[in-house]
């Protein structure tokens, strides 16, 4: 059976710049899956030359086996919901959600709209016009719009980001509830980690044109396959390795137990927070120079001894003494052969 998309050898120039170049996507049916990257990394490019919006010069796309590169957008069969909900302000909530199902009879209409008004919180909703609605509430009828038609696949391209964290997060997962009831098949993009660990089963990693790494948040967050997704999924730091006079490999907070590393003489050390922990019999000694309060624990970013800073992860408010030590599990930090990148303690 044929995947419900599939992206091989894809390539897209503006003018005489790739902006994407060999890129590869498989998405199965009814899974949930999102581009994770940050501004300018082609993820809304992609996006638009899925739904036709955008040209390729270079590869294919298919939709459940169908070469879909070259047809019109409105034959593709895909729903895409852009973060300016794009209402029509003449028609009402009911209206709007309805405004594709012209194929369906006025009673398979109203009960279509009536069972997404429903779980998408609209009951009460459906006589007012978008000036009459919140932010939240016009992206919720755009959803339900563009969820209707039953599309062969849905895009939203960050639909999300003109919502504050705690509304964004709560949509984000009634969206997802709802797809899965749907059993759709659905490709989310967004520069916010939250968001895409809300919605997605399947996340990628996108930087300048390229996916770095494809996996669930589980993953990207504890086995991260390049230094930058290790920097932009969660908080953590970079140590430099360097070999001791016995040719153990060690860091500015001791050294690494026996473990498989990259080959190479530049290794860098990759840790999060909750590895490197406060404790006053811990055998490294620091300085804070900077705290950050994060409810149900506090980040510290400490200067070591050597001028490299870390952050650490404490449960407590420590006292304002900028004196500090530390212990670290350096078991399952990540090692790269990669050229250092800037520290995000720093």
């Amino acid at each position: 059976m044929p995947a419900a998309l599939d992206i091989q050898d894809l390539g897209i120039r503006l003018d005489t710049d790739w902006v994407l170049r060999h890129l590869d996507l498989c998405l199965e049916e009814q899974q949930l899956a999102c581009l994770l990257g940050p501004s300018g990394c082609g993820k809304t490019t992609l996006l638009r030359a899925m739904a036709g919006l955008q040209a390729h010069v270079e590869g294919r796309i298919h939709l459940f086996g169908e070469d879909v590169g070259r047809l019109p957008p409105e034959r593709r069969g895909i729903g895409l919901v852009f973060q300016d909900d794009a209402l029509f302000p003449h028609l009402s909530t009911a209206e709007n959600i309805a405004f594709g199902l012209h194929s369906l009879s006025a009673l398979e209409r109203r009960e279509r709209v009536q069972r997404l008004a429903q779980r998408l919180h609209l009951q009460g909703l459906l006589a007012r016009y978008p000036h009459e609605l919140s932010g939240g509430q016009r992206q919720r009828v755009a959803l339900a719009r563009a969820l209707a038609a039953r599309p062969r696949l849905l895009l939203l391209d960050e639909p999300f980001a003109a919502l504050d964290r705690e509304l964004r997060e709560q949509l984000a997962g009634d969206v997802r509830e709802l797809l899965r009831e749907e059993g759709m098949t659905a490709l989310l993009v967004t520069h916010d980690q939250y968001e895409a660990f809300a919605m997605a089963d399947q996340i990628g990693v996108m930087h300048q044109g390229r996916i770095l790494q494809w996996g669930d948040a589980h993953t990207l967050y504890h086995q991260p396959a390049h230094p930058f997704v290790a920097r932009f999924i969660g908080h953590g730091s970079f140590l430099p390795l360097q070999r001791d006079a016995a040719g153990q490999w060690r860091c500015a907070l001791g050294a690494l137990p026996g473990q498989h590393l990259p080959a190479g003489e530049h290794l860098t050390l990759f840790l999060r927070p909750e590895m490197v922990v406060p404790d006053p019999n811990g055998p490294v000694a620091g300085e804070i120079v900077r705290r950050v309060f994060r409810g149900d624990r506090q980040l510290y970013t400490v200067q070591l001894p050597d001028g490299h800073r870390v952050l650490a992860a404490s449960s407590e408010w420590l006292p304002d003494a900028l004196a500090i030590r530390l212990r670290a599990d350096l078991g399952d930090a990540v090692v790269f052969s990669h050229a250092t990148p800037q520290n995000p303690a720093s």
